[in-house]
């Protein structure tokens, strides 16, 4: 199986709406009772916070990638000029 870049905002993403989806099941069903209003805030807390996990993803893994280039050049005694 191919090996693929792991996605947390994706999975933080899926997780609040698989949150939602049992919240408004379980108000149909008539197990839970909770106003609308209820859902809105949840919904956009939860697509913020997908969205800062995937900038914190992205800048760790710009930055590893930053020194993992640093390193192989320091290890190769390359010195590039511009």
């Amino acid at each position: 199986m191919p090996r693929h870049e792991i996605r947390p905002g994706r999975a933080v993403a899926g997780l609040v709406m698989l949150a939602l989806a049992g919240g408004y099941a379980a108000d149909a069903a008539g197990v839970w009772n909770a106003p609308w209003t209820f859902f809105l805030p949840v919904f956009l807390g939860g697509l913020w916070l997908a969205a800062t996990v995937t900038w914190l993803s992205y800048r760790t893994r710009r930055r590893r990638r930053t020194r993992k280039a640093s390193a192989e050049a320091s290890a190769t005694g390359s010195t590039r000029v511009h």
